[in-house]
């Protein structure tokens, strides 16, 4: 699983980046929450609450979007996307 993360400020991309996880043993979603946890590090940012309405969206464009209420922890963007790439 490549998922690709995105930050945006003011509707602009600030950073991006990539994060591969692979382990056939264990259920997609998983992996999924595997995925985001290694590229909520890469991006240096606290991991987002889950909400019903990701689920939505991830499972209807393999992508969803976190905004800043949806973290524990003061952030420094508006919104945080997350893409399943492949």
């Amino acid at each position: 699983m490549i998922l690709e993360g995105r930050l945006f400020v003011a509707n602009r991309l600030t950073e991006l980046k990539e994060v591969e996880y692979t382990n056939d043993d264990l259920a997609f979603s998983m992996q999924l929450e595997n995925a985001l946890v290694l590229l909520c590090k890469e991006l240096d940012i606290p991991i987002p609450l889950w909400l019903k309405k990701n689920t939505h969206e991830f499972a209807a464009f393999h992508q969803t979007l976190f905004f800043a209420d949806q973290f524990n922890e003061k952030v420094k963007f508006d919104r945080f996307q997350i893409k399943w790439t492949k």
